[in-house]
């Protein structure tokens, strides 16, 4: 990106509902003197939206108004006015790819909040190349899907490292989540299967799909019974289920693995683990077989149809006042690859007071303000959330996102 351009940073979709917390977060808490524009297909809503982010910081930059349908032509124009843009625009498998191949072609960095792995796997695929040779530094998955579980694993991989200068052989993460889920979420999860197939879905969603070198495969540790009820206890984290955004979290882990120098940094015998944290153990598995009975019924149409028309609609989703005590908490067990069986542990929590899309917005506006102002030496290409390494955990922590790193003897 040689000459320069109209504006630092745009947000298009910042009309919808993760898309409007993205503007105000941008409004309230980024630098005053950033050159930025809100963009999508009504005028009159985003009008709206300008006006509520000027009376939360009359002081600063007030965002431009850009009109922009979701075309190749139109894209690529919107594309060319900007440093970055943040795409919040679902269901990305639908709307997302005129987006991607602009910036991709112009030399436009790009960050997305998608959680769809076989849309980001498809990406790659058509457009890494694209964005190697015009510059582009391109982020997919960077919001709750999958930054936290990318961080908190890249932290304690970096922590076992320098703590006892070995590889990780297992991170084993626990998540608590509360809120309720918005209707471009619900909208997303039912208008997968309706563009992929299911044997699409499934190759896309392997640990190691998005890996850019291949991985060696090594035995699952978690115990027969997991897999089999979704029932894991683990000393320092309690009892664990299975987890439905691991789907997502678990690849975009892999390809950071191999991004980041696979065997030589994470470990030869790297190994991830996600799973939420719950009470006991039948709520461990009444939540594990109703994942398992819930993706059958999505697999057939009729179903997917009448859940779409009854289900929270795209847009919208819980107030500031329905989300006041929400809270997301992870933490998480790094075993060094180590002979010793009682060897210390690497423990990383992390927190964030408040719903699972205002964290969306406050992650993906921190990466866009790291990539613009923190000199990171990406060039141009496809990565995860971790390539960003320590200045990104420094600015999620500004942000609200709080890292607690310690090392455990027993």
């Amino acid at each position: 990106m040689s000459a320069p351009r109209l504006y630092d940073l745009v947000v298009l979709g910042a009309t919808g509902y993760t898309g409007k917390l993205t503007a105000e977060f941008i409004a309230t808490n980024l630098p005053i003197d950033l050159k930025w524009a809100i963009a999508g297909r009504s005028s009159s809503k985003l009008q709206a939206i300008a006006a509520g982010c000027k009376t939360l910081n009359p002081d600063r930059i007030q965002p431009a108004i850009e009109i922009c349908n979701l075309n190749d032509e139109e894209s690529s124009v919107l594309a060319k006015k900007t440093t970055l843009l943040i795409a919040a625009v679902g269901p990305y498998s639908l709307h997302g790819e005129h987006t991607f191949k602009a910036c991709a072609e112009n030399g436009t960095h790009y960050l997305d909040i998608t959680g769809e792995v076989v849309w980001v796997t498809h990406m790659i695929k058509k457009y890494e190349s694209i964005a190697q040779a015009s510059g582009s530094i391109m982020i997919p998955q960077i919001g709750l899907d999958s930054a936290p579980a990318d961080m908190v694993t890249w932290a304690l991989v970096d922590m076992i490292r320098k703590e006892f200068s070995a590889p990780t052989k297992e991170v084993i993460l626990s998540v608590k989540i509360s809120g309720m889920p918005s209707g471009g979420t619900l909208n997303t999860v039912f208008s997968l299967m309706d563009v992929y197939s299911l044997k699409d879905i499934v190759a896309a969603h392997k640990p190691y799909a998005l890996s850019p070198i291949p991985r060696p495969k090594i035995q699952d540790p978690a115990p027969w019974a997991t897999r089999m009820f979704g029932v894991r206890t683990v000393p320092g984290l309690g009892i664990l289920t299975t987890y439905f955004f691991v789907a997502a979290d678990k690849p975009l882990v892999g390809r950071s693995w191999g991004l980041l120098g696979g065997p030589d940094f994470y470990g030869p015998n790297f190994h991830f683990s996600e799973y939420m944290k719950v009470g006991n153990h039948f709520a461990a598995v009444m939540v594990h077989f109703g994942l398992v009975f819930g993706s059958i019924l999505l697999s057939i149409p009729l179903f997917r149809k009448f859940m779409k028309g009854i289900v929270t609609q795209p847009g919208e989703g819980a107030s500031e006042e329905q989300s006041r005590n929400d809270r997301l908490e992870y933490k998480a067990i790094g075993n060094p690859d180590v002979q010793s069986s009682d060897s210390p542990k690497a423990i990383c929590k992390a927190a964030y007071k408040g719903s699972a899309y205002q964290f969306t917005a406050a992650c993906i506006s921190s990466a866009a303000i790291s990539i613009l102002r923190d000199e990171h030496k990406l060039t141009g290409g496809i990565y995860t959330p971790a390539c960003l390494g320590q200045k990104f955990v420094d600015r999620l922590e500004t942000a609200g996102f709080k890292f607690e790193k310690t090392i455990s003897e027993s």
